[in-house]
Order: structure tokens, then C-alpha cells, then sequence
């Protein structure tokens, strides 16, 4: 495990890494969740063998710290994975986000350009308000104080077993946070930075999930937008063999 500081008074982001050729890729995980659990089944499967591999811990969630005067935007947590780049002395690497580490993807290639030279991203959250099924929708329902005195037990209670598995690692009081930064969005939206990027883009959307909106526009700026069958928000899990194929290039 590897540690960077991100805000300036001694507080640590931490990923963990597997050697090999560059450019490296690096894997991040959405609201409340952990990236090795996401994506190290992916990583360590042969089609994408040899490759530098990071699995980062944004902010407040898995085995990164958690301050409590952070304040775990999107612009925070893409200037904390910029650290994390830095410190691993990494330059046009390959951003592998799922939700809304997508959107800190997204961020973090508009802030930092040099950084990142591809993006595959799944089902990222490209505009402000997701809709009210989205779980951010359900944390930002509550009041900050709120969610933490109580709040966050009864989300972890609707979440499911697997999402509440690593949610119940992240401190409520960031979660809380950062699920209001991704409602608040960017500036530029994250769907218009996902447009205008100059890079190699893949966009990954669960079968079962509908259709991505504003997918015409997204092809026409030169987005690959991939629609995965029988898979829903958490392609890696459900359709293991379509994620692999995307991060490779093969799909």
C-alpha cells in the first residue's frame, strides 16, 4: 500500500499497485465503495496481464483518511487523485472510473490534462441531480447531520448486501459530502468535458440500466459508447468478460 498527503495538512490518499509496463492504468471506484474490490478481478485477468495497475481509495472511503473539514467535491477528489498520480510520478495514464469516480475522471482530465491519455468510464454520472433512484439521491436526502446520526445506518439497511459492504467503510460524514458534490456537479458539467476531451473515450452502460442519455451526442464528439448485455450498474460484476474487452480495447 502507497500513501500520498491531498489537502495540505497531512491527511493521506492511499491506493495499491502491481508492477508492470506503462502506461499504467488506474482504477477508481464510485460512491462508497473500494477500488480493489471492484476491479482487481478485472486487472488480474490475462487479456490485460503486464500492465502497471493502481486501485485508488478516494477520499473518506476504503483505507484512505477521512478529515472532517475536507470538502470531498468532485474538484477535491479529482485534485486528491491528482496526488496520487504525482507521487506515483505517472503521466498519461489510463483512468479505468466506475459512477462517480467516472465524474472524478472527467474532472480530474479537464484540471489535469497531462495526466491522462484514455478514459473508460462506467455508467459516470455526466450531469448534476442524478435521478431519485440513484444512491446519491438517497445520502443527499438527509441533512449532513442527519445522515450521520442516523441516516447513514438506514442507507446501508436499503443499499443491499454488496454495495453495503464497502459503504459501511467510508465515513458517513464524507459520504455524505461527496454524494452532494456529485449532485451539485462541475463546472464544466461533466458531460461537456466528456465531449470536448481530445483523448481516447469509452462509455460502458449497463444493458439493464436503459439507455444512456444524449448517447447520439456522445458518438458524435467521438465517445464509444458500449452498450454491455445482462449487465446493470456494476458491469464488472455482471459482465465480466464485456468490462475486460473494454479496458483491453477489444470490444
Amino acid at each position: 500500500m502507497r500513501q500520498a498527503e491531498f489537502d495540505g495538512r497531512g491527511s493521506r490518499i492511499r491506493w495499491t499497485e502491481t508492477p508492470g509496463e506503462e502506461p499504467a492504468r488506474v482504477y477508481v471506484h464510485g460512491l462508497g465503495a473500494v477500488s480493489a474490490v471492484y476491479h482487481a478481478h478485472i486487472a488480474a485477468r490475462p487479456e490485460l496481464a503486464g500492465r502497471r495497475s493502481l486501485f485508488v481509495d478516494l477520499p473518506g472511503h476504503g483505507t484512505s483518511d477521512r478529515p472532517e473539514d475536507f470538502g470531498y467535491t468532485l474538484e477535491d477528489h479529482a485534485d486528491a487523485l491528482a496526488a496520487v498520480l504525482d507521487a506515483a510520478h505517472l503521466t498519461g495514464a489510463e483512468l479505468i472510473a466506475h459512477s462517480m469516480g467516472g465524474s472524478v475522471a472527467l474532472v480530474l482530465a479537464h484540471r489535469r490534462p497531462e495526466l491522462v491519455s484514455r478514459l473508460v468510464l462506467t455508467e459516470a454520472n455526466l450531469d448534476a441531480a442524478p435521478p431519485a433512484t440513484a444512491g446519491s439521491t438517497w445520502i443527499d436526502a438527509y441533512e449532513e447531520d442527519d445522515f450521520v446520526a442516523g441516516g447513514h445506518a438506514r442507507v446501508l439497511a436499503k443499499a443491499g448486501p454488496l454495495w453495503a459492504a464497502t459503504m459501511r467503510l467510508a465515513d458517513p460524514r464524507a459520504l455524505h459530502r461527496s454524494a452532494a458534490g456529485l449532485r451539485r456537479g462541475s463546472a464544466p458539467t461533466m458531460r461537456a468535458i466528456l465531449e470536448g476531451l481530445p483523448i481516447e473515450r469509452v462509455y460502458l452502460q449497463g444493458e439493464l440500466s436503459g439507455e444512456v442519455e444524449g448517447r447520439e451526442a456522445l458518438e458524435a464528439a467521438g465517445v464509444r459508447v458500449v452498450t454491455v448485455p445482462g449487465a446493470g450498474h456494476n458491469v464488472m460484476f455482471d459482465n465480466p468478460d464485456a468490462f475486460a474487452a473494454a479496458v483491453a480495447g477489444k470490444e
